[in-house]
Parts: structure tokens; sequence; C-alpha cells
């Protein structure tokens, strides 16, 4: 059983016991999460597509932990001019462990 559920606007593939790297969200460390813009869950033998979120399911996540990535960075370069710039970010996240699906 898997679902894909969108989170802050991006897509995940969630099974349960997976941990998610998903952008960081203001939840403390322990906490339990519920997901509910479930787009597409398949069962053993169904599948059920929203239009455009299936009714009634829902993921329920832990949060791990938070973090940083690696750092990005963004370089602009204008030839023959003398321009150059660069900058550099470091992207927030956090874990979140599924705990279960629940199909509604």
């Amino acid at each position: 059983m898997y679902a894909l559920v969108e989170i802050k606007g991006k897509q995940f593939k969630a099974q349960k016991g997976a941990v998610l790297k998903i952008d960081r969200i203001d939840q403390i460390k322990g906490e339990s999460v519920d997901f509910e813009h479930v787009l597409l869950l398949r069962e053993e033998d169904t599948v059920k597509v929203g239009t455009p979120y299936v009714t009634g399911a829902s993921i329920k996540a832990t949060v791990e932990d938070h973090g940083k990535d690696k750092k990005v960075l963004a370089q602009k370069f204008k030839k023959r001019k003398g321009y150059r710039r660069k900058q550099g970010h470091r992207q927030q996240y956090t874990l979140v462990r599924v705990d279960d699906i629940v199909s509604g």
C-alpha cells in the first residue's frame, strides 16, 4: 500500500515506515502530523485517483528531525563587463516518518 501525497506544493510517495525529506514545517521533533492532500491511493488490488484529492484519505506521520541541506550556489556572469555575482543558501528540511496511511 502506498500513496502519492502533496506537501507544500511538492509530491511525495509515502509508504508505511518510509522517511520523507520535506521542506521545513513548524512542528516540534516527535510531534505527529496529518497530511490530507492525497492525490493517489493504491491498495493491494485497487487504485483510487483523486479529483484533485482522494476524499477521506490522509497520511499520519511523526516528525523525526530538522536540518539543513548542502550549500547551493547561484552565480551570475556577464562577459567582458566585469560583472560577477555569487550567492548561496542552505535549504532547511524536515524528516518525517510515515506511521499510517488512512484510506477513509
